[in-house]
């Protein structure tokens, strides 16, 4: 099962468990504890969201730049992963919104120094055969730790009868037992620093750049997951059924990560991503066609093998384009496309559904994501290596 995965692979893995499991543990009691216990209001929630997810994006290329042009990417990871762990339980004291907003910040400050440097030290200690193995084992990981952390929560809650702020700080322990592991285990891979300074840290090369633009139009179409929970109720999933319909989600995204990711270092990158795109094109065509219940469940059963299918393929196919000296560079751009695309995206499917309908919105998600799979199949790059194609 863990052929081709290396053992900082194998770590960073478990590393990403428990600080999922960990993050969240606390996540989805937020909006309940900011609104209920602190008594802020629902624009207030949106601008903690907003602000944590801005800050992480612009920071996730300034430190894929940076771990280029440092002799090692361990000490960003250690860093990024020390400050989110340390920070994330101290949600426990607030005793007001604001200090919320202080806490998340931190917290997606963590995230944005982290991420980028990660994922370069992932491909970097990992043979070209077998990126998307490794990038689907990691995503995996994190989808596991996804399930397994609310369930924990909801476990202490109703279980142990432990109040929010209690389990708050009970989150810390897996956070902290990842920054250990971190110390302990992860080790830099020897490498070649960039010859010159001035780089594809301003402008992308040429690949990365149609990569990048294409990815970038898919991400207008891709709003937040909240919509389908929202579509879900609409359609009768109740509240109590929804925190199994999101525990089933996680469960199918898990599952499917690490096999397609090993599809694409057999067929190739491009072909993997690009079915993956019209399967989330299909899905959100039948979101908005779905009137049952049932068709709910299995629209999120599909849509789970849109993660599967390219979460690890398009950071493969990413690393197969760039020079190893400019993986960390090359993860910033990927990741601040991906922030920068996502807040408007949301916006523009909010828009849509309130001035339209759902399902107008919906069709509109899937035309772009139809788009985006076009081009990348008629100008996305192209390796010289056939297997990678």
């Amino acid at each position: 099962m863990f052929s081709g995965i290396s053992g900082n692979v194998f770590i960073l893995g478990l590393v990403s468990f428990l600080t999922d499991v960990s993050s969240e543990m606390i996540y989805p009691l937020l909006p309940l504890f900011v609104t209920s216990v602190l008594g802020a209001g629902p624009a207030f929630l949106g601008m903690i969201e907003g602000v944590a997810e801005s800050t992480a994006a612009l920071l996730k290329l300034a430190s894929g730049i940076m771990s280029d042009r440092t002799d090692g990417r361990k000490r960003l990871v250690l860093a990024g992963y020390s400050l989110s762990a340390l920070s994330r339980p101290l949600i426990a004291m607030a005793a007001s919104p604001l200090t919320v907003l202080l806490v998340r910040f931190s917290d997606r400050i963590g995230k944005g120094i982290r991420t980028s440097p990660r994922d370069a030290l992932i491909a970097d200690s990992t043979d070209e055969r077998m990126r998307g193995r490794a990038f689907g084992f990691h995503r995996s990981m994190d989808h596991a730790g996804a399930i397994f952390g609310p369930l924990l929560a909801t476990g202490l809650l109703a279980w142990l009868a432990i109040d929010l702020r209690m389990v708050f700080w009970l989150a810390a322990i897996p956070g902290l037992l990842a920054v250990v592991l971190i110390i302990a285990k992860v080790r830099d891979i020897p490498r070649s620093t960039p010859a010159n300074s001035l780089p594809m840290g301003i402008v992308p090369g040429r690949k990365i750049r149609s990569y990048l633009l294409i990815l970038l139009l898919f991400t207008l179409g891709n709003s937040s997951d909240v919509f389908l929970l929202l579509r879900a109720g609409q359609l009768g999933v109740t509240p109590a059924r929804i925190p199994l319909l999101w525990t089933f989600f996680h469960v199918i995204k898990m599952l499917a990560s690490m096999p397609f990711g090993t599809l694409s270092d057999r067929i190739g990158r491009r072909r993997v991503i690009i079915s993956g795109w019209c399967v989330y094109a299909l899905a959100y065509i039948g979101f908005a066609l779905a009137a049952t219940e049932l068709h709910i469940w299995l629209l999120f059963a599909w849509y789970g093998l849109f993660y599967g299918m390219t979460e690890g393929a398009e950071k493969a196919f990413l690393t197969d384009l760039v020079d190893p000296t400019e993986r960390g560079t090359a993860f910033g751009w990927y990741n601040a496309a991906i922030g920068i695309g996502a807040l408007p995206a949301s916006l523009l499917f909010g828009l849509i559904w309130q001035k339209a309908s759902p399902q107008a919105a919906f069709v509109f998600g899937a035309s772009l994501a139809g788009l985006a799979s076009l081009l990348l199949c008629l100008f996305g790059p192209r390796l010289s290596r056939q297997r990678s194609t």
